[in-house]
Order: C-alpha cells, then structure tokens, then sequence
C-alpha cells in the first residue's frame, strides 16, 4: 500500500469553509475591535475632559465620513460580539451542540447582529442624528 506524503498539521487549504469556522474567527477579530474602540472611546473621554475645543475636534472627526465608518463597524462588532457571545453562553449551559443547531445558530448570530446594527443606526437616524 503506498502512502501519500500529508501534512503534518493540517492548514485551511485542508477544510471547507463553514460556519462553524467563521464564527470562531470573526469573535476572536471583533473581540480585537472591541479593544481598540474601547481606547478611541478613552481617548474621547480625555478630550471630553480637556475642554470644549478638543471635543468639538472629536466631534468634527467622528461626525466625518471615515468616522461614521468607524462608529458603523464598531457597532456592528459590538452587536456580533454580543449576540455570539449569548450562543456561546446558551452551549455552555448545555445546548445546542447539533450540527443542525450549530449552523443555525451561527448563522443567527450573523444575521441578528446585521439587524441590531440596523436598528441602532436607524433609531439614531429617527432622533436626528447622533451629534
């Protein structure tokens, strides 16, 4: 019988892509978001503490078009982080371990989290704004 040399520790050209891998990867990536948005909302509060001219000068970048982005992102990490983090308290406690609820579940946390970043955005919208 002969032998095919492999891998010795398998790689990601070695698997399908799943859901399952996604959602591991995008937790541990917004995760790193969250941290870094946690200091810009640091660095925030300091200008906010300065005086009115170093918060007018956040206000001036975080109402830009790249700072819109940057808010939009980090609340669409904070919403994906949230929700994921609710499914993995939901399998500590003992369900959804299926691969059928697996999926599925994975598959709501992306989804619910591209609604809850909606409707945050869209009730900031209603109110005027968020500046």
């Amino acid at each position: 019988m002969a032998t095919r040399p492999r891998p010795l520790s398998p790689h990601l050209q070695v698997y399908r892509w799943q859901i399952q891998m996604m959602t591991s990867i995008i937790h541990r990536a917004t995760g790193i978001i969250l941290a870094f948005g946690a200091l810009l909302i640091a660095a925030a509060l300091l200008a906010l503490a300065t005086g009115s001219e170093a918060w007018d000068c956040v206000r001036d970048l975080a109402g830009s078009w790249f700072g819109l982005a940057v808010l939009f992102g980090w609340t669409w990490a904070f919403a994906y982080h949230l929700l994921n983090g609710i499914r993995h308290l939901v399998q500590d406690a003992g369900f959804g371990f299926s691969i059928p609820a697996f999926v599925r579940n994975g598959w709501l946390s992306v989804f619910g989290s591209l609604l809850l970043t909606g409707a945050i955005w869209g009730a900031v919208a209603a109110k005027g704004g968020w500046l």
